[in-house]
């Protein structure tokens, strides 16, 4: 029998930042592949709408610089990340605090500096064990760093009950935990018995003012979901990458990272505007493209979408987010920090004065302003919104100009215990599926899923040169039309 005419070894339908990390591996190891995406750009969610000289994002996920897959993806070289300010500000009780940021740098310097700020803190009423962990952190050598200090003495996160969080010796212990998290392994944290994050939190013997002082806004924005319904897991390994790392955006807006993507494949792979309506292991149907024949087919999109043609895939619940953007006549006075609200005194979960952090994100002299809201917004949301900016900043509002209001009730899959961190990539030989859904729910696990579903298809094909692709066929033409 005569092998069948393939137009492209693989068909990878969806061009967001899976599906284009995935049609990078592939194509590096020979393998012609065709990338079809409905919309008119690439990048699924992550998408910035352009206004007026902003650059203004419609999800808004916050990144990390400790992401492995955004040095390690091909076409990323160029990729300028724009790190916000060491740790976070967060509002509560009507006055702001940094908290979370390193304490004097890492190694000894750090060590020595949490120690002093241990030491010479105000030491307000406090239990027995407390005292005895204060004392032995005094002791601590410089060589060694307060987190080992507090691994033997076993002190929690917090050490102190009641008043507020954020004192010196708040910010010490956190500092101490935070470069203890740091260091775990990502296979020792897998293995801790799974739970919803909230429930965790609060059976590990965490101080409640360090819970809502600090964690829970923490996780809500870095997770985009505010009751902390995530499983534990997932929150540890967010928790280690803010540890690890620094908070950051993309230089220009979220699209620069897919676009980026895109550009660094090879010419002709990557075709918008092209509807995918059926599929099969060896044949991709389009609405005004025709067929494509193929070795196998890799479903790339977001999960409602891939369900609609992998019937009986699982759809997973989401989480809701609405971005606002704002300009006004001058920028609050926060610097280029990530504004946390601990109080859940209004709508808005997070905010910054993005242009700081991202000059390229507005015209010169205008400063942007975004934030987020999670689950379903209110019904007044432009009023809700604006009245809560003026509390977090402590200035007045009410000449801020709105600029666009983007909700997505899909944002971001949610990722309630019990949840597969890896889920499986491969459905049937010849037709794979990946994105965030099927890994973390952040740009780090739909990279990541990418690199998996690629190589379980080099696996299966037998990496190697294979076909030519052939030119993506346009709509129907007159000769065709009259025979028809």
């Amino acid at each position: 029998m005569l092998e069948p005419a393939y137009q492209a070894d693989v068909v990878i339908v969806g061009a967001g930042v899976a599906g284009l990390a995935a049609a990078h591996r592939l194509t590096s190891a020979g393998v012609t592949t065709v990338v079809l995406e409905a919309a008119p750009y690439v990048g699924g969610r992550m998408a910035t709408e352009k206004l007026d000289g902003f650059r203004l994002d419609r999800v808004g996920q916050l990144l990390s610089t400790s992401y492995p897959d955004l040095r390690l993806a091909p076409g990323l070289d160029a990729l300028v990340l724009r790190p916000f300010d060491p740790g976070v500000l967060v509002h509560s009780d009507g006055r702001r605090y940094r908290a979370g940021a390193p304490l004097g740098g890492g190694g000894a310097r750090g060590a020595l500096g949490a120690v002093r700020a241990l030491a010479s803190a105000p030491r307000p009423a406090r239990t027995v064990r407390s005292v005895r962990s204060v004392r032995s952190v005094r002791s601590v050598r410089s060589s060694r760093t307060v987190a080992s200090a507090m691994a033997r003495t076993g002190t929690p996160l917090g050490g102190m009950v009641g008043g507020a969080f954020g004192g010196a010796v708040d910010q010490a212990r956190l500092g101490a935990a935070l470069t203890r998290l740091a260091g775990v392994p990502v296979h020792r944290l897998l293995a801790r018995t799974e739970l919803p994050a909230a429930q965790a939190l609060a059976g590990r013997g965490l101080p409640a003012r360090t819970i809502e002082g600090f964690l829970r806004p923490l996780l809500a924005a870095l997770l985009c979901d505010p009751d902390l319904t995530t499983s534990s897991r997932c929150a540890d390994l967010a928790l280690r990458a803010f540890a690890s790392g620094r908070l950051c955006v993309p230089e220009g807006g979220a699209e620069t990272l897919p676009e980026l993507l895109a550009r660094a494949l090879p010419p002709g792979t990557v075709h918008t505007g092209v509807r995918v309506t059926s599929i099969a292991t060896n044949l991709v149907t389009t609405a005004d493209h025709g067929e494509l024949r193929c070795r196998a087919v890799l479903v790339a999109t977001d999960a409602r979408a891939a369900s609609g043609l992998l019937p009986g895939l699982r759809v997973p619940d989401f989480h809701p987010v609405t971005v606002v953007h704002h300009t006004a006549d001058e920028a609050p006075t926060t610097g280029a920090s990530l504004l946390l609200e601990a109080d859940r005194g209004g709508p808005v979960a997070h905010t910054a004065v993005i242009s700081r952090v991202d000059p390229s994100r507005s015209p010169a002299g205008r400063p942007l302003i975004s934030s987020t809201v999670l689950g379903t917004p209110p019904q007044d949301l432009e009023s809700a919104v604006r009245t809560h900016l003026a509390r977090l900043y402590g200035v007045s509002t009410t000449r801020w100009e709105t600029l666009a209001v983007h909700h997505t009730p899909e944002a971001v899959p949610a990722m309630r215990p019990p949840h597969d961190l890896r889920r499986p990539v491969r459905l049937l030989a010849g037709l794979y599926v990946c994105g965030d859904h099927r890994d973390t729910s952040t740009v780090q696990g739909a990279l990541h899923s990418g690199h998996r579903a690629a190589s379980a298809i080099l696996t299966d094909l037998g990496a190697g040169p294979m076909h030519m692709a052939e030119p993506l066929r346009a709509t129907t033409t007159e000769e065709e039309a009259a025979a028809a």
